[in-house]
């Protein structure tokens, strides 16, 4: 089994939290993994992170319909951040509207972290591949 330094999943739905949980614990060996309930809460421990040259994630699974910051506000701040690591940002999502697949590509061509886009309910054997370090 894959070991992990640290995952955060931003998702308010407790439901597909709880599933990414379940099936992460069959793929991956975490030393951390830490929930938001939307992209403003993780963003600040992100910052509160680098601020005390803490590691920050390997890997992020992101929800893009939030409340309070949604992952696209959440992406446009955390792609400005002076991280020179590269992360493995997973948007994971139940849209089907096309505007947010030309989201996507506009901040993975903009980022040199590695984006993807990955729909909602996510399988084991997807969910082993997207949590591959960046």
């Amino acid at each position: 089994m894959r070991k992990i330094n640290s995952i955060y999943i931003i998702d308010d739905d407790p439901i597909t939290v709880f599933g990414i949980k379940k099936i992460l614990g069959t793929v991956v060996q975490c030393e951390t993994l830490a929930t938001y309930g939307n992209g403003k809460l993780a963003l600040e421990a992100i910052r509160e992170h680098l601020t005390n040259q803490l590691a920050i994630p390997d890997v992020i699974f992101l929800d893009i319909n939030m409340p309070i910051m949604d992952g696209w506000q959440f992406l446009e701040e955390f792609i400005g951040l002076p991280i020179n690591q590269k992360v493995r940002v997973n948007i994971i999502t139940s849209s089907i509207d096309t505007a947010d697949v030309e989201n996507w590509e506009h901040y993975r061509t903009r980022s040199h972290h590695l984006i993807t886009f990955n729909n909602k309910p996510v399988k084991k054997d997807k969910l082993d591949l997207i949590t591959k370090v960046a």
